[in-house]
């Protein structure tokens, strides 16, 4: 096994593993990712999953899929079979590294006697209230519990019958005998264990009332699958003298080390799982696979590519710092992806329709257009073209606004995309003076030619009426209006940042018939209005923006900064 990892993304992670195999301490690296199976999983999570994955990958080691599945009350497989599909997704492969905390449920159980043996863990009858008032605080020590000298005989007595299911919930927990005057609150005899009754357990069903804590289940999982590196969030720094005090004190197979680093915070959304399941709780959003939602889930229906999160993972690094990192960073990634592979189509989102009254009736002709401007292999396709056609209502006025105007104007003229000029002849209302139709007449000189004498300056797309498809498409935008949702106002709540401009539901739009075709997952450029991807719901042409062709955020971002 290579112990030289790609120069390319190296961090003080990779420093650390390179000293650790240069020096002998380890000869190959084992990392894992541990979710917790209480929800779907997010673009923070992506950057755990790239992590660690990519890290065994790039050093030819291990890397473990382990579900955290300690607290059956809050999870289900729904979310164990979602979880899955994300990390695939992703591009990465567990093989048959497979594993649940519940795994085992019974090891933890004996080293929680083995605990109770060195007099290092004991039974404790303090409700909740009672254990918060005795913890202390950050400037006070905590007290010990009256619970706490309990023999070694006793406890283990005790232990037993909590598993047989003898007491009721919260009658009786397990505690770790550590320092009561820690300054490290995490050191203040900790909950190992806690009682929990008429619970099934997604994996063992009802065979246990009695569940471990994460904090104590975490170092001895990794120890017991030859972890060399846990890789975690920097919020668990203050639980690492935990982790290794639990690893020190017990007759595991190996002594993995806990490595923190900064969580991914990114503008303009949440990533708190508590805060997504209240969006989709209480309906503000669809559900957790929302376009709007910062889910893997929803970034895929959305259609971002695995290609552009993993790309965002490398570009915001991985350090000890933490920071909020732009939207637009992640919006440059998928755009850079998706400018060189999604094809081009037209697309028309506001539909007007336009008559040329000097085409013939009866033809239709079949023009060829390039699939991508910037790549002759991925070939061409043929579009309809006839009399009757639509282009988009932006893409007129009957008065030019400004000189830089180069859309269709009334009595002006203007390509359409890879077919003739026009001139717009006519202008018909409706009884409430709304443009209804353009009435116009083309150029037959000018396919794939200049028109003799003028020159014609805007170029707008368009799709012929009788050959087109109707759709419904979403725009979907940021799903908060604030860089950081959770910045509130006193009494406020970070739902008051809720974007209600963040979807809008655009019906009767019509595209090219070649989308007819296309496929969930499979992007594609709408010309001139950003790229898009169709959505996955059976019976419907539904079809979800991406992201725009351009930062639409940055001027109003920049407008806030110097206010």
């Amino acid at each position: 096994m290579s112990s030289e990892a790609p120069k390319a993304g190296s961090n003080f992670i990779r420093q650390i593993i390179d000293q650790d195999l240069a020096s002998g301490k380890h000869d190959q690296v084992h990392t894992r990712f541990p979710p917790e199976p209480n929800g779907y999983l997010h673009i923070g999570h992506a950057k755990s999953i790239v992590l660690n994955f990519g890290i065994a990958q790039d050093y030819q080691g291990k890397c473990n899929l382990r579900f955290d599945d300690t607290n059956p009350h809050k999870e289900n497989q729904e979310f164990v079979e979602a979880i899955k599909t994300d990390v695939r997704w992703l591009g990465f492969d567990w093989q048959d590294r497979l594993f649940f905390a519940s795994d085992y449920f019974e090891q933890l159980y004996q080293f929680a006697l083995e605990l109770i043996d060195q007099g290092l863990a004991y039974v404790c009858e303090l409700d909740a209230e009672q254990t918060r008032l005795y913890r202390g605080t950050l400037k006070e020590p905590g007290r010990n519990s009256p619970y706490r000298e309990r023999g070694s005989g006793e406890n283990r007595d005790l232990f037993q019958r909590m598993r047989a299911g003898e007491f009721p919930d919260g009658s009786k927990v397990l505690r770790a005998k550590i320092d009561m005057a820690s300054p490290n609150i995490n050191l203040r005899d900790p909950v190992l264990y806690r009682i929990r009754h008429g619970v099934v357990h997604h994996q063992t069903g009802a065979q246990w009332c009695l569940y471990p804590m994460y904090d104590y289940t975490h170092p001895i999982s990794d120890a017991l699958e030859g972890v060399t590196h846990s890789l975690c969030t920097l919020e668990f720094e203050d639980h690492r003298p935990f982790y290794d005090w639990v690893l020190a004190h017990l007759s595991v197979p190996c002594q993995p080390q806990q490595i923190e680093f900064s969580r991914l915070n990114l503008e303009y959304t949440v990533v708190s799982k508590r805060k997504l399941t209240q969006l989709v709780s209480e309906g503000h959003v669809s559900g957790w696979d929302d376009p709007r939602m910062p889910t893997l889930a929803g970034l895929r229906r959305r259609g971002y590519t695995p290609a552009a999160i993993r790309e965002f993972c490398q570009r915001i690094g991985v350090t000890k710092a933490e920071n909020r990192v732009e939207m637009g960073v992640l919006e440059n990634c998928i755009r850079d992806d998706l400018d060189a592979k999604a094809p081009r189509r037209m697309a028309v989102l506001r539909p007007l329709k336009l008559v040329i009254e000097n085409y013939p009736a009866d033809r239709l002709e079949l023009l060829e257009a390039a699939n991508h401007p910037k790549d002759e292999a991925q070939g061409s396709r043929q579009i309809a073209f006839s009399r009757e056609i639509y282009i988009d209502h932006d893409d007129f006025v009957e008065v030019a606004p400004n000189k830089k105007w180069k859309r269709l104007v009334a009595g002006g003229e203007v390509r359409l995309r890879n077919a003739y000029v026009i001139k717009c002849e006519q202008v018909i209302k409706d009884a409430s003076g709304t443009i209804s139709e353009l009435r116009c007449s083309y150029d037959p000189a000018t396919l794939g030619a200049n028109p003799e004498g003028r020159k014609i300056k805007g170029v707008i797309h368009w799709v012929s009426a009788s050959h087109s498809l109707e759709a419904e498409v979403r725009l979907y935008d940021r799903l908060f209006n604030r860089p950081n949702p959770e910045q509130v106002e006193e009494g406020g709540d970070f739902l008051d940042a809720v974007n209600p401009d963040s979807l809008r539901i655009l019906s009767g739009c019509r595209l090219e018939q070649a989308l007819a075709e296309a496929q969930p997952g499979e992007p594609v450029q709408f010309e001139r209005e950003g790229y898009f991807n169709r959505d996955p719901e059976p019976g419907r042409l539904v079809f979800n923006r991406t992201v725009g062709l351009r930062d639409s955020w940055a001027k109003i971002e920049q407008e806030q900064a110097s206010a």
